[in-house]
């Protein structure tokens, strides 16, 4: 009897131990379990069913690769002719003697500063233009009507009377991507200004504001952006210009060695140009992107 109450009290003091060892680890792990749960389920819950879905970390590139991939592919096997287009693999290898050698960088400094003196202008034009003729009836009377015909004349078509104004030095060059650029950034803030709610105004005259918190709280945030997506336009429009004009008499820039790649039918050297023009572009692009992302981060839009 004795030794029946003993094997029992010491098999109670090992289910007891066992239980103090086994109770902390179930008491913090559950709740913890449970908590990372109702966050997960919190999350799927506030994704919209409708959305554009989750972001991907390298999803810009896919396309590109893409490309590459299906360009590669078509040379290796054939498809692609080598004197049509030349194989991903000399491409690098003729970006690669033209980087060593210099030449691909003094062309590249030249065009890179005509395009930056081209877009620096037509953004200033074009804005300021955009800005006095969205806030004034007067400013719409006397800018708008020229925009337009400007706009419908193709801005390529006026090099030949720019050559004949400014010469065929860099003020013309500059001067042709200036007109091309402002256009865009014109139209876009012109439009996102005349696009304000009349709310707001209503709200303005009853708070009694004045005319300069108006534009410094309504109309600036308010024509943000339209200025931005006209801003991407224009960066775009900057890079067309410049392969044009750069193949108008000139000796230096990335069009001019385009245009003599042409003249001795150098297919991998016309390739890099164009390489580098797209990645010129898509870089600009992003940075106008990343610049709208943090201004207008206080728009909700489906994109978030």
């Amino acid at each position: 009897m004795s030794q029946t109450r003993t094997l029992s009290a010491a098999s109670l003091d090992t289910d007891l131990q066992r239980l103090a060892s086994t109770t902390p680890r179930q008491f913090v792990t559950a709740p913890t379990a449970v908590a990372v749960d109702s966050e997960a389920a919190q999350q799927r819950t506030n994704r919209p069913r409708l959305g554009l879905g989750r972001h991907w970390r390298y999803g810009p590139t896919i396309g590109p690769l893409l490309l590459l991939a299906l360009w590669a592919f078509g040379s290796y096997v054939g498809l692609i002719d080598h004197r049509t287009l030349s194989p991903p693999w000399v491409v690098v290898t003729t970006a690669n003697d033209l980087i060593t050698s210099g030449r691909l960088w003094s062309n590249f400094e030249t065009s890179l500063w005509r395009a930056v003196q081209g877009l620096f202008w037509g953004v200033l034009t074009g804005g300021a233009l955009g800005v006095i003729a969205g806030l004034s009836r007067v400013g719409e009377y006397l800018i708008d009507g020229p925009v337009q015909i400007k706009r419908a004349i193709p801005s390529l078509a006026l090099v030949p009377l720019l050559m004949l104004w400014l010469g065929i030095g860099e003020g013309m060059k500059v001067t042709a991507i200036a007109l091309i650029v402002f256009v865009p950034i014109y139209i876009q803030t012109h439009d996102c200004l005349r696009g304000i709610d009349n709310r707001y105004l209503e709200l303005a005259q009853t708070l009694d504001v004045t005319r300069w918190q108006f534009i410094r709280h309504v109309i600036i945030p308010g024509a943000l952006p339209g200025f931005l997506l006209g801003l991407r336009f224009a960066v775009t429009y900057s890079w067309l210009a410049l392969v044009v004009v750069e193949q108008v008499n000139s000796t230096s820039g990335i069009g001019y060695m385009i245009e003599l790649a042409r003249t001795y039918g150098q297919t991998e050297i016309i390739i890099v140009c164009l390489a580098l023009y797209a990645l010129l572009g898509l870089s600009s692009d992003a940075l106008v992107r990343l610049l709208q992302k943090k201004v207008l981060k206080w728009r909700k839009t489906i994109d978030n």
